[in-house]
């Protein structure tokens, strides 16, 4: 018997989560154990440094995605729930998939692969990417493609990650270019491919309220209290940790002033405009993330954030207006304007960063490779490998258009996957909208006279 339309869609979230789950259990089971306990001192030492030096950051990492991010999301409406109960889900299966291939790819030895806290922070930087790509197409798409949309993009990250990492060298400690221009621009062309040239209309649920504003502005403050954390988790402990906390606190506290300026100024009334302090605030945390271990002065930091901040607002109010008109781009949530423009503004300060530092003689500037990679804990003696300063400079650049370039093509090719129909996707009508996916309590006890046609509603089956 065929299964009807109205059930499919809610048996097919279960299933593909059981089927994933039973897979990762089993791989578990066979290939997958923690590191042999060690009676030497030494190892004992090394192990306990471990635990104190990273699981504080990796502490204030959790809020900044589960709680931060969650609430950060809940600007719309009627959407609160799934904004966050999807970025849970999807924070969660994207950690176990990195996990699986972060394992498989670069830790896999004697047909194991050992578990440590460092591959788990690995991991959870990976994931990162399908968060903020999510972004783009955030109450539109149903579970189930957001699910199809992280299994494609983290192995395409990883892939696209070594390359700039352990191919180009680029120097990125922060993930400005690897996490957030990759997720942006695959984001964007996923959202393009989906969508095709059709541009959306303006939802009527898609519109903010004051409380949904106020929700996601305590998710901004908190991604903000918990910012730096993220920037210097896996900085070589010293100097080069020390520089990156106090760096990318300049850079957000000027951003966060900043925006404000800016926001009022462009405003013809003079107000404030929530989206603007949601997510200008934090482009100073994307920007300097590239150079946030560099040697530079403070009024660097400074700079670099009150420019991202610039960027972001107008990018909000000239930007994302004709990319939607011209091009018919898609952007929910502005990820191109929080993490893609000064994303890219960040790479152009490491470029210049390190032409500035090539000619200083004095041998005090030392760099290390992204955290974000399998090859990451290994630190670059010297000032560029042997590149020298130019050398270095041309593969910051050259680090920029492949995580543009791959992110891009690799987004639109999953974008197209995702308008097969038994993915689920929403119809228009029911998008932003809990109750597609949540019973509701208030809406159970007091039904409306338009309940039964919202049933119906419910029924309706994948329009493509």
């Amino acid at each position: 018997m065929a299964v009807p339309p109205s059930t499919h869609p809610r048996r097919l979230l279960p299933l593909f989560l059981g089927l994933f789950q039973g897979a990762l259990l089993l791989f578990f089971a066979l290939f997958v154990a923690y590191d042999e306990a060690s009676a030497q001192e030494e190892d004992t030492n090394l192990v306990a440094n471990q635990v104190y030096s990273i699981f504080p950051f990796f502490q204030d990492i959790q809020v900044m995605l589960v709680v931060g991010l969650g609430l950060l999301l809940t600007f719309l409406p009627c959407y609160g729930f799934s904004a966050l109960t999807h970025n849970f889900l999807l924070l969660n299966f994207s950690m176990q998939w990195a996990l699986v291939l972060q394992g498989l790819l670069h830790h896999f030895h004697h047909g194991q692969t050992h578990l440590d806290l460092h591959k788990l922070l690995i991991s959870e930087f990976a994931a990162v990417t399908v968060l903020i790509s999510m972004g783009a197409i955030l109450g539109r798409a149903s579970p189930c493609q957001l699910l199809v949309m992280a299994t494609c993009e983290i192995p395409v990250y990883l892939a696209t990650e070594w390359v700039i990492v352990s191919c180009l060298g680029v120097r990125d400690v922060g993930g400005t270019i690897t996490i957030h221009v990759f997720s942006c621009y695959f984001g964007l062309g996923v959202s393009k491919a989906l969508f095709r040239a059709t541009q959306q209309p303006l939802h009527p649920k898609e519109t903010p309220t004051s409380r949904s504003d106020l929700m996601s502005l305590v998710g901004t403050l908190i991604l903000w209290v918990f910012w730096p954390s993220f920037v210097a988790v896996l900085c070589q402990p010293g100097n080069a940790q020390h520089r990156a906390i106090l760096n990318t606190f300049l850079a957000m506290s000027a951003s966060a002033i900043t925006t404000v300026v800016a926001s009022s100024l462009l405003e013809r009334d003079g107000r404030l405009s929530p989206g603007h302090l949601q997510n200008s605030s934090l482009a100073g945390g994307v920007a300097i993330g590239v150079v946030a271990d560099m040697s530079m002065p403070p009024v660097a930091a400074l700079a670099l954030g009150s420019l991202s901040a610039v960027v972001c607002v107008l990018g909000f109010r000239f930007l994302t207006p004709l990319l939607g008109r011209k091009l018919t781009f898609h952007d929910q949530c502005g990820i191109h304007n929080l993490h893609g423009l000064p994303g890219i503004l960040g790479a152009a300060a490491s470029v210049v960063a390190v032409l500035v530092a090539s000619k200083d003689t004095s041998g005090s500037h030392s760099f290390q490779l992204s955290p974000v990679g399998g090859n990451a804990s290994d630190v670059v003696e010297g000032q560029w490998g042997g590149r020298g300063g130019g050398g270095q400079a041309l593969c910051q650049a050259a680090g920029l258009a492949v995580a543009i370039g791959a992110s891009l093509l690799a987004g639109l090719l999953t974008g197209a996957a995702l308008r097969l129909p038994c993915l689920a996707r929403p119809p228009e009508r029911l998008c932003f909208d809990d109750s597609l996916y949540f019973k509701i309590q208030d809406q159970a006890e007091s039904p409306g006279p338009d309940s039964s046609a919202e049933e119906g509603a419910l029924a309706l089956k994948e329009q493509v």
